[in-house]
């Protein structure tokens, strides 16, 4: 189910990638306004979208998933991407203050195993921000772009999803309401599409991003108790002997 990564930074190459990364980042940077001396992790593909925060956070880092591919970032620096097990992360519990998911959890086969180990590799009150396709949006229905493989969600669902995960939904936000068209001169009314369509709240934005936080005392569900059964007690008795 996961893209190749030379697919992936060839579609940031082109002037429709570029578009979707100015947007997309807009509305991250929104959601994160400050990450100064954070521990910032990106699954996925993130390093489009990391770079907002490698001067000012703690240290970042980019983990792909095997079935993606990895690249390295940064391609002028010591490497700060590997290739990784997504469901068994190189790290210890609490080990970063913030993770960064694109491309990753309408990806992976096993979504609630994933943010699971999300949960664990965060620290006590970190942060998880999750830029997911919409089904309802148009970027989801082409498979021309890498938002609309996989599988897409609605806002219920991903707040399903995360509540059972034991995250809190913070914050949300909705990027790329211009549709994927790849012709530049289209895509010089992007700005325009953009406003017009978070102006108006419409429905059709092609991903949703939702903030949430760890929850550290999480619920236990509680179960039913199974009535037990009283059995008399029997006191010993003397039997006759056989023959007697």
């Amino acid at each position: 189910m996961s893209i190749d990564v030379v697919d992936l930074r060839n579609f940031y190459g082109q002037p429709l990638g570029v578009v979707a990364r100015r947007f997309v980042g807009r509305g991250v940077r929104s959601l994160w306004r400050d990450a100064a001396g954070q521990r910032v992790l990106g699954i996925g593909y993130t390093t489009p979208y990391l770079g907002l925060f490698r001067e000012e956070a703690e240290r970042c880092l980019a983990f792909m998933p095997a079935g993606q591919g990895v690249l390295k970032w940064p391609t002028a620096r010591p490497a700060l991407s590997a290739l990784v097990d997504e469901n068994e992360l190189p790290l210890t519990d609490g080990a970063v203050d913030r993770v960064l998911l694109v491309h990753a959890l309408e990806m992976t086969n096993d979504p609630a195993a994933l943010l699971r180990e999300v949960w664990r590799v965060l620290a006590p009150g970190g942060r998880l921000l999750a830029v997911v396709p919409n089904r309802r949006g148009v970027w989801a229905r082409l498979d021309t772009t890498p938002f609309g493989h996989g599988r897409p969600y609605s806002r219920s669902q991903i707040n399903q999803l995360l509540r059972e995960t034991w995250f809190t939904p913070s914050e949300w936000s909705e990027a790329l309401y211009v549709p994927p068209v790849p012709r530049r001169w289209f895509l010089r009314s992007a700005v325009a599409w953009e406003r017009t369509g978070a102006t108006l709240s419409a429905p059709f934005a092609g991903v949703h991003l939702v903030d949430a936080t760890k929850q550290v005392y999480r619920a236990i569900p509680a179960q039913r108790r199974t009535k037990r059964m009283l059995v008399p007690a029997l006191e010993p008795a003397l039997a006759p002997s056989p023959g007697t």
